[in-house]
């Protein structure tokens, strides 16, 4: 499966860290490696390594003339591919592939590739987890953290692999073993023009799976069904909602296995990561290990351990008998209706930031049902402040330390605080990391005053 580059002419698209280890692998091949970036050199990291190693830049904007006589454009995953020098590449038959593509043709065991709008990041760890207890040598990463060609070159048993639509969006031959799919909502559609193209997008993880391959669906998610309709792989379905004859189902406080006659029950209560979402994070993650024939108990004792990851539904502690909750990685809508359906009433969310112009509509009921506060931030406020006129008590703060004071005050013992914004952080923050992680520093120094009050 393996490519030669040797004296090719590789344009890089990005200078991030998938472009700069993309540079990395192609040089070492051989290859002529023009790394571009439309950022000056003063905003990106230390690039001298690169040029050492013969990689030439192309900072401050894009060089037309560089792309349309390349012999391949590898894109990161930031990167629209509406941009007028990928336009002139197709014109002129430049091949434009991703990040993922080119791994992919360099691997050998067997890979598991996740995406979906919600949860993906979580089932990759816990894959990940599950295989790492089975002593299994396991690469995880993808859109995750790790670019999946930094797995290039390592003896990987298995590479468990996060995949957003925009790397989905650069595939060629890219045939996982395991095709997972969690679920469909709205989401990025600043950059996609409509539903449809989002939904196309990421279905394009089933388009080259062959018949022995397989394909794990939420069966509860039309979405997920329509975009899986034509996959010729074997299709293994979980549900929170239907008891299955084949495959994962919740019933009341279990989780369900059935597969080729046999039958095994998992207690829920067993496990650390609360909420029916993470029940279905959980049953979709076990779901590629016990048809390779991981031990039960090895799946089992993996998902009970797992505590889950900074940033998604991370329980910070009570402040006055209420419950605090980090969910800054909540930057969609259906994320935040999943994880108000984990909370009791009275909630006081923190939701808002960059808007991405999707439909706030799916919000409105549990907002009505959970939330009796909501404090905005960011450029999204006023638009989600019209939205949900009359379905709770609206406020606005202008900095996370005055939301975090004021959800102070207003949350009842009993209760809970969420931050769970709905939205993308470049209006306020640099990442959706660093949203959470000033959000937690925030609740840390109000519970230390609370208690220096207390102690008075």
């Amino acid at each position: 499966m393996q490519r030669d580059y040797q004296d090719k002419k590789i344009v890089i698209v990005g200078a991030g860290s998938t472009g700069c280890s993309l540079a990395r692998f192609f040089s070492a091949r051989g290859a002529r490696v023009i790394l571009s970036d439309n950022r000056s050199a003063d905003r990106l990291g230390n690039l001298d390594e690169l040029k050492e190693s013969g990689v030439k830049l192309d900072l401050d904007g894009h060089t037309h003339a560089l792309f349309t006589v390349a012999d391949l454009v590898v894109v990161s995953p930031g990167v629209p591919l509406d941009i007028p020098v990928l336009d002139a590449c197709c014109k002129e038959g430049v091949t434009v592939l991703g990040e993922v593509e080119i791994a992919w043709h360099e691997l050998s065991g067997t890979m598991i590739a996740i995406t979906g709008t919600n949860g993906k990041s979580t089932v990759t760890t816990l894959v990940g987890e599950m295989i790492k207890a089975w002593g299994e040598q396991v690469f995880v990463g993808g859109n995750l953290g790790t670019p999946l060609i930094d797995a290039v070159g390592h003896n990987y048993d298995w590479q468990v692999v996060e995949l957003s639509s925009f790397q989905l969006e650069t595939i060629e031959a890219f045939r996982p073993r395991y095709a997972m799919l969690l679920n469909v909502t709205e989401d990025h559609l600043d950059r996609y023009p409509s539903m449809a193209s989002y939904l196309a997008a990421k279905a394009r993880i089933f388009e080259n799976l062959q018949d022995d391959d397989v394909a794990i669906l939420n069966l509860d998610d039309p979405l997920v069904m329509q975009a899986a309709a034509e996959t010729r792989a074997i299709k293994v379905c979980f549900s929170s909602q239907t008891v299955l004859e084949n495959g994962m189902s919740l019933v009341d406080d279990k989780i369900l296995w059935r597969w080729q006659e046999s039958e095994i029950l998992f207690p829920v209560d067993e496990l650390q990561i609360r909420g029916r979402h993470n029940q279905e994070n959980v049953m979709a993650a076990m779901i590629p290990l016990l048809l390779e024939g991981c031990p039960v108990e090895v799946v089992w004792n993996a998902a009970k351990s797992f505590t889950g990851l900074p940033h998604r539904m991370e329980f910070l502690g009570e402040l006055r008998g209420a419950c605090w909750y980090n969910d800054s990685k909540g930057t969609n809508i259906g994320s935040v209706v999943k994880s108000l359906s984990g909370l009791k009433s009275p909630v006081v969310l923190i939701a808002g930031g960059k808007d991405k112009q999707g439909d706030l509509s799916p919000l409105a009921g549990p907002i009505k049902e959970k939330v009796a506060h909501l404090i905005l931030i960011g450029a999204a406020a006023e638009r989600m402040a019209k939205a949900f006129d009359g379905l709770a008590e609206i406020h606005r703060a202008n900095s996370m330390h005055k939301a975090v004071e004021l959800a102070n005050r207003l949350s009842k013992p009993g209760g809970a605080v969420l931050l769970s914004p709905g939205c993308s952080s470049f209006d306020m923050f640099k990442s959706f990391e660093e949203r959470g992680q000033i959000f937690v520093r925030e609740f840390r120094a109000l519970s230390r005053h609370e208690e220096c009050v207390n102690g008075n």
